[in-house]
């Protein structure tokens, strides 16, 4: 049954400039807005467990993140938790003055920065739904996975009312154990689903335990899990655990270097260019990825400047 929390606004501190209609208009994962009225509205499993869910509204003030915590699911969450989370999740956990010193001074980065200075990545909510993302989303265009992990939080989920538009929110471990089918999902993703809730219900795919190891150890254990591979791996722990300096190589970040430098640009001299960019390798080659393909500079967000 859902229920209301109570609801009480706090405040995020921003460092650096930061435009939160940027993050929310990204188009990562699930996520595909095309429009921005002011709020970005998010629903999810809650760290520590993720059998509490929250239906959470997060509005821009200059400097800070305005955060409601509106509707609610399952065992009272926490909320340090809760705004801890959402933190993450938008890249605002972070003091990204020197992220933004580094990329005005690098001639290469800085003309893709200008275009919109507040962009951050916006993150998975968790390793945990990234990783339920990853099943669903696997070997199919990412349209036919928003519409299957919209399914599956449906059918046996939770749709929370965020801002007074519905949000729905995929199904805490122990329902998603309960799944046996999505329609529209081949059956060999369901025991794929089910390895991944018992993982959570572990402790195996908490952000304070993927981040006790080293990236590649982290990542070899994430692929034991069935249908987690190399690519996956990484996504639920970079994007899911919001790292920021983790170089992972990608086609399209090399097309833009290659065109910024006017050379053909390897994962070898990738990895070279990349010393220069720690501790922010992760957010530049988002940055690049994201913005490379923008034409003109952006306005500067009022934000941490």
């Amino acid at each position: 049954m859902v229920g209301m929390t109570t609801k009480a606004v706090t405040r995020i501190p921003l460092q650096g400039p930061y435009d939160l209609r940027e993050v929310a208009l990204m188009g990562f994962g699930h996520r595909e807005e095309r429009s921005f009225d002011g709020v970005m509205r998010l629903g999810f499993c809650v760290d520590g467990g993720y059998e509490s869910q929250v239906g959470v509204a997060v509005r821009q003030d200059r400097d800070s993140l305005m955060v409601d915590i509106e509707a609610g699911s399952g065992p009272p969450a926490d909320p340090d938790t809760v705004m801890k989370q959402v933190a993450r999740v938008v890249s605002a956990d972070h003091d990204a003055r020197g992220y933004a010193a580094l990329c005005r001074a690098d001639p290469i980065l800085a003309p893709v920065f200008a275009r919109a200075p507040g962009f951050r990545p916006a993150n998975f909510y968790s390793p945990y739904e990234a990783a339920v993302w990853s099943i669903v989303s696997a070997r199919r265009p990412r349209n036919q996975g928003i519409m299957l992990r919209q399914r599956l939080a449906e059918t046996a989920g939770t749709t929370l009312t965020v801002a007074g538009e519905p949000v729905p929110v995929v199904p805490t471990p122990a329902a998603l154990l309960a799944v046996d089918s999505v329609p529209g999902l081949p059956v060999d993703r369901i025991p794929r689903l089910h390895a991944v809730a018992e993982a959570a219900q572990r402790g195996e795919l908490d952000v304070a335990a993927l981040t006790a190891s080293g990236p590649a150890e982290v990542m070899a254990d994430l692929q034991r899990l069935p249908g987690i591979g190399p690519f996956y791996s990484s996504l639920i722990l970079v994007r899911g655990c919001g790292l920021t300096d983790v170089l992972a190589t990608e086609p399209q970040v090399l097309e833009r270097l290659t065109a910024a430098y006017g050379h053909p640009v390897d994962a070898a001299e990738l990895e070279r260019l990349a010393e220069a960019w720690r501790p922010w390798r992760t957010w530049v080659l988002v940055m690049l990825r994201a913005l490379g393909g923008r034409s003109g500079p952006g306005v500067e967000a009022d934000a941490g400047r």
